[in-house]
């Protein structure tokens, strides 16, 4: 059997319905500049760990970025008040998506309302709006201690600190692609 690359899986489950997805790297994590529009109605099977709880599995959500939200950017998009909602995805997107993602992640629970489908680089720090590889069904009960709510924390405090020059975006950024539960300590907040 011949081996497939690792972002192969993940975007195999999404079909494009309008326009091209392009794939760039920012470090570890993508960048796009047109986005999938919709899951694709029938998921390639893929498989993703829950092992990694309360975390995403890294093979399936690496985070991806924005590339309109870069720090030159930050006073026009995400330092404004009420921005987020302007590129936030409609749950007639995030909805089916989920589903899909629930799926993969084999939970044994599958109440949608269960979960958030979240940005793993939150909207708040550029993560890309509509990018399946930034998108997950995070569980709203508690983790290993660690719960949705918490997240919201880390990210509400990390925008902050962006928005008041503490902490340069790509810091804040890749601090949380590669762990929110340590994301503040990471950067020197905590």
């Amino acid at each position: 059997m011949p081996s497939i690359p690792r972002l192969a899986p993940v975007l195999g489950v999404f079909a494009l319905t309008a326009g091209a997805l392009t794939v760039g790297t920012v470090g570890a994590h993508a960048t796009t500049t047109a986005a999938a529009t919709t899951p694709a109605a029938t998921a390639v099977s893929v498989s993703c760990s829950q092992s990694y709880l309360p975390l995403p599995d890294p093979d399936c959500q690496p985070g991806a970025y924005n590339p309109d939200v870069t720090q030159d950017t930050i006073d026009s998009t995400i330092c404004v008040s009420g921005w987020t909602s302007t590129v936030r995805p409609p749950t007639s997107y995030t909805n089916p998506l989920k589903v899909q993602q629930i799926a993969a992640y084999g939970y044994s629970d599958t109440s949608t309302a269960d979960y958030e489908e979240d940005h793993l680089v939150p909207l708040e720090l550029g993560g890309a709006p509509r990018d399946p590889k930034n998108l997950w069904p995070e569980p709203r009960y508690s983790t290993g201690g660690k719960t949705a709510g918490n997240k919201d924390t880390v990210e509400n405090r990390l925008k902050t600190a962006v928005c008041n020059g503490q902490v340069p975006l790509d810091s804040a950024r890749d601090a949380i692609a590669a762990d929110w539960t340590t994301a503040l300590a990471a950067v020197g907040l905590g």
